[in-house]
């Protein structure tokens, strides 16, 4: 079932399109390197005299007003998003990259329920996909209330730990899930996230896999919120699942951090009540005619974004360069797709898409973390880079 890329890139934009302000990286090939960039109805404006790196457009005291610098024009978005499409890119012309470069890539786990239940039979399960329908009915079952009904760290949060630790059901998920701390983890190492069109990242020890849509919170360095983005926060359900003392090697893999297709930056036009009420669809499309697809809405998170940034960014751990800030996945696919009670992993050659209204389309195909382009251009090149082109 080959992608319909033209329609992807139909979607690439907001459905209020040019009324926000979208900021973005692009790989210049005839610089060999990266540029910040402004997304207009004029074109792609090479922003990178004014600012060199994102992080320091997203650390200002007004990223709004720098993202309306003059620049070079680069073209037009959606030749630049076609050729940004790794199966096709024509290495000769520029293509989009994750809009993120220097800032600490964090993430948040278990801030929704349903999401929440699965971790939980990650764990119960070891791992094995096999017992996840039989382990899931049990869960259902014997919790017996309605968790997104539970404020996190509230008495009543204290109250349902207490009975479920006497029914032998209590989790270290779900000490995060309804606990007063939010799970926050290193997603990915600054620099090495990939962006709209590009390959992810599966670990080949992997076989229960799955995408993970999700909110990305662009943050300064004094906490505040300034943007957000979508991402995949690729997740292996079996690695993770046979210990959490694996979630780094679960998570952290070539091409396994996915954000783009541009930050929208909070103005006028995009306020943190639009983060908060945001709707994100995912469709998973695979050569062998498979197709999943899903949505949900950050109505349903069980903590505030701001809260989420809070317990990232404070007096107890600061980032100078800002954080991108994965808030957590809404739903883990659990459709069958191998074979009955099998439920959902990726094969090679899958094209995930997420889509959100007022944040455009991320969309990436999927292959293994040995075999997609190699992370090679980290900080030390992008300061090379920038300094022979004379922009630092």
């Amino acid at each position: 079932m080959p992608t319909n890329w033209d329609t992807v890139i139909d979607a690439f934009l907001p459905e209020d399109g040019f009324s926000g302000t979208l900021v973005g990286r692009v790989w210049r090939p005839d610089a060999n390197g990266p540029s910040v960039v402004a997304i207009r109805e004029t074109g792609v404006i090479d922003i990178t005299a004014a600012v060199p790196a994102m992080s320091m457009l997203t650390n200002a005291d007004d990223p709004a007003a720098i993202a309306g610098a003059d620049g070079e024009n680069l073209g037009d978005w959606r030749a630049i998003a076609t050729n940004s499409v790794a199966a096709t890119r024509d290495p000769s012309h520029p293509w989009f990259l994750s809009p993120s470069d220097l800032h600490a890539h964090k993430a948040c786990g278990v801030t929704f329920v349903r999401s929440l239940l699965e971790r939980v039979i990650d764990e119960r399960t070891a791992g094995n996909p096999a017992l996840a329908e039989e382990v899931r009915a049990e869960l259902l079952e014997s919790i017996g209330i309605d968790l997104s009904e539970v404020v996190p760290g509230s008495t009543e949060a204290e109250t349902v730990k207490a009975t479920l630790l006497e029914r032998d059901m209590w989790s270290q998920y779900l000490e995060v899930g309804i606990g007063p701390y939010a799970e926050v983890f290193s997603k990915a190492q600054p620099m090495s996230a990939v962006g709209f069109g590009a390959e992810i990242g599966i670990h080949p020890m992997s076989t229960w896999n799955n995408p993970e849509p999700e909110v990305v919170l662009i943050g300064s360095a004094s906490g505040g919120i300034v943007g957000a983005a979508l991402g995949n926060d690729v997740n292996l359900r079996d690695v993770e699942g046979r210990s959490a003392l694996l979630l780094g090697r679960a998570k952290d893999n070539n091409g396994s951090c996915a954000i783009g297709p541009f930050i929208r930056l909070l103005d006028e036009t995009f306020t943190l009540d639009d983060v908060r009420n945001a709707f994100v669809s995912l469709t998973v499309e695979g050569n062998d005619n498979f197709r999943l697809e899903d949505g949900s809405s950050m109505t349903e998170i069980s903590r505030d974004v701001e809260d989420l940034m809070a317990q990232t960014l404070s007096a107890n751990h600061q980032y100078p360069d800002g954080a991108i800030l994965f808030t957590g996945t809404m739903f883990t696919p659990n459709q069958d797709r191998d074979r009955p009670g099998g439920g959902f992993t990726h094969h090679v050659g899958d094209t995930v898409v997420m889509h959100s209204p007022k944040l455009g389309s991320l969309a990436n195909t999927v292959g293994q973390t040995d075999a997609i382009p190699r992370w090679e251009f980290g900080t030390s090149e992008l300061i090379r880079n920038l300094a022979a082109r004379g922009v630092l």
